[in-house]
């Protein structure tokens, strides 16, 4: 499915390389600058920087002089504004939208007007949806590269997200002989320390094992647990200080 993303008449560069930054991050990158008020914004220093990585995005980008030629191929367009316009698209919240747009293979834009002023009505009017992003009523005014984050995660979500699960090592498990080797060295040390008593043992040792058991022990924790029983039966040989 294509995703674009469109900046029409961006004026930092700044803003331009965070946002190839943030689509990266949602594994986006076809980007696409209609008419830029600087004609190298995608080779600024600037640029570069706020791109921290997603230079590749940088480089792949077009540059056109109308939106109409940016949406070339696109078969539905996402504008972005705050307020809705008279006789312009249906204005929704991407998260309620974009998931049933997702499950109907559209090339699809979202389209972020000049940091001053936002989209213009006629540019919105060219798009299918007026996305606006739910924000506090006294302060709905987003950075451009943060606007193209928030959509870009949403639309990422919307087609069935990433996996964030934490990766865990391969642990190995201490088998039952380890876990028996590991209870006979404990008895030993507890013997000779006179905590088990040999004529009255009660239920020492299968208590201690069924808290081993419900540990379910890694074989690099047995050994942690043995290297214990030494250094306690190391003491106890030395005697009293």
């Amino acid at each position: 499915m294509t995703t674009r993303f469109i900046l029409v008449e961006p004026s930092h560069a700044g803003n331009v390389g965070a946002a190839a930054r943030a689509m990266k991050v949602m594994g986006f990158d076809d980007l696409v600058l209609v008419a830029p008020r600087q004609a190298d914004v995608l080779t600024q220093d600037e640029t570069l920087a706020r791109a921290s990585g997603a230079q590749d995005v940088l480089q792949g980008a077009r540059v056109v002089t109308t939106l109409e030629a940016a949406l070339h191929g696109i078969t539905h367009a996402c504008a972005t504004a705050m307020t809705p316009r008279d006789f312009g698209p249906p204005t929704a919240a991407p998260r309620t939208y974009l998931p049933a747009i997702a499950t109907q293979q559209h090339a699809v834009a979202f389209v972020f007007g000049p940091e001053r002023t936002g989209l213009s009505n006629e540019d919105v009017y060219r798009c299918h949806v007026c996305l606006s992003i739910p924000a506090h009523p006294g302060y709905g005014s987003l950075n451009l590269a943060q606007a193209v984050q928030l959509l870009a995660y949403d639309w990422r979500q919307a087609l069935g997200g990433y996996d964030v699960l934490p990766r865990t090592p391969t642990v190995q498990r201490a088998d039952g002989a380890a876990v028996d080797g590991l209870l006979a060295h404990w008895q030993q040390v507890l013997l000779a320390s006179g905590f088990l008593k040999p004529a009255a043992p009660k239920k020492l040792m299968p208590r201690l094992r069924r808290i081993v058991q419900r540990a379910a022990l890694s074989i690099e924790e047995v050994h942690i647990l043995r290297g214990i029983a030494r250094s306690v039966a190391k003491d106890h040989d030395k005697g009293p200080p």
